[in-house]
């Protein structure tokens, strides 16, 4: 593995989330939903998840979730993906959100 300096680790913006929405993307390839995230002061933004294996359209809103938000906008299966919802595969490929133990503030960045 290669190591980088705590300057490069400092330009990618992570923050906390609150999921608004979550519906089924009917246009991907792969099963995701379009999500609708609270980023707090940068505001409401949209991505495109394949997380379908272990959550539900239902049990997704309210969760909280952390986000790279400086990358910029993608077009996903027709999707104008704002953010990356980020997670991590299990031993099955199906991704498996990262997440918190306690309630944060909505834009909150990662230390």
């Amino acid at each position: 593995m290669s190591t980088i300096e705590w300057d490069d680790f400092q330009r990618i913006e992570l923050r906390v989330g609150t999921v608004l929405s979550a519906i089924p993307n009917a246009k991907a390839i792969k099963p995701a939903y379009v999500l609708e995230v609270d980023l707090g002061e940068l505001g409401v933004k949209t991505s495109s998840a394949q997380i379908t294996a272990h959550y539900s359209t239902e049990a997704l809103v309210g969760r909280q979730v952390l986000c790279v938000c400086n990358f910029a906008p993608k077009r996903i299966a027709g999707v104008r993906s704002e953010v990356l919802v980020t997670g991590v595969h299990d031993d099955e490929n199906r991704v498996v959100l990262a997440g918190f133990d306690k309630p944060l503030p909505n834009g909150a960045r990662l230390a």
